[in-house]
């Protein structure tokens, strides 16, 4: 897909990092950070960046975005100020990293935002297999002191993370993560679909502190793919579920029980009937039930 046009700068709150803050960043791969008032999507710019020659590392992190999008090109909105939106450019060679296991680029990238959500925030948030960052089970909220969260019961959406390629083979992955709001409940359920690390924290969280520390948790982990890929299958709460997965187009959607993620990302399903189906892409819906393993699970 061809990059989105360029950013369209307006008025706004400001940089979301300081100078401080930045300066904090330097020695890491992740210092090079563009920021801006108001763009298109922060992919779909970084993409157009990494093909115009930009370095490995760039990060470019936005106020607010006009065309923001998740997985198949469904819009990601949010009020300017009151998300992190940001991506980085990713550069593995393919001896590093082959294409069948460039999910791993996803992974770290999520995973760094686990561990910023309770560095900063105090939340520990999960996966959801096979881009989404969730908060809550059916049965508890997700606070690290053990309080539950506000609001109904069940897991929620804190963040979303999405990967594209472009044309140089250099791997851009964006997130877009709730801070200081959360979506407004659907279908008149009364369950919110979403909520925001402030919610739960029960305090403002700095949208700033949580991309230095993610970006720094990145960078720690970025190369070190064998790691990357444990602590994704020890972080991902799809495990152990009874889930469906819908694919686009017109195949059938998939009902079973998710008894894997593979070592190339791909989550392994037994259904119905017994047998193994072993699916590399699709969206994920978790039925109630047991929770995946624990961070501390090998």
């Amino acid at each position: 897909m061809p990059a989105a046009p360029g950013p369209v700068e307006h008025l706004s709150a400001g940089p979301v990092l300081s100078d401080v803050q930045l300066a904090r960043l330097v020695g890491s791969r992740f210092a090079q950070v563009v920021q801006l008032a108001e763009t298109t999507s922060t992919n779909s710019v970084l993409v157009g960046k990494a093909e115009g020659g930009a370095s490995e590392g760039t990060v470019l992190v936005a106020d607010y975005q006009t065309a923001g999008r998740g997985r198949f090109e469904r819009r990601w909105e949010s009020p300017a100020g009151k998300s992190l939106l940001f991506s980085v450019l990713l550069r593995p060679s393919c001896e590093e990293l082959p294409p069948a296991r460039r999910h791993l680029a996803v992974a770290a990238v999520s995973l760094a935002l686990v561990e910023a959500s309770r560095d900063v925030a105090n939340v520990e948030v999960r996966l959801k297999w096979p881009n989404d960052l969730i908060i809550g089970t059916a049965a508890e909220g997700t606070a690290a002191t053990g309080t539950a969260a506000t609001g109904t019961a069940g897991e929620r959406k804190v963040a979303g993370v999405l990967a594209e390629t472009a044309s140089d083979g250099a791997i851009v992955v964006g997130a877009g993560v709730n801070v200081a709001w959360g979506p407004e409940p659907l279908g008149g359920s009364g369950a919110p679909a979403a909520t925001c690390l402030g919610a739960v924290a029960g305090r403002p969280v700095p949208r700033d502190e949580v991309l230095v520390s993610a970006l720094l948790a990145l960078d720690r982990l970025y190369g070190d793919w064998v790691l990357v890929s444990r602590l994704y299958r020890q972080t991902c709460s799809t495990v152990g579920r009874e889930v469906t997965v819908s694919f686009a187009g017109h195949q059938p959607d998939l009902v079973g029980t998710a008894i894997a993620v593979d070592e190339d990302g791909r989550l392994v399903v037994r259904d119905l009937e017994g047998g193994t189906v072993t699916v590399a892409a699709g969206d994920v819906t978790h039925a109630r039930g047991p929770r995946g393993p624990s961070l501390g699970d090998q």
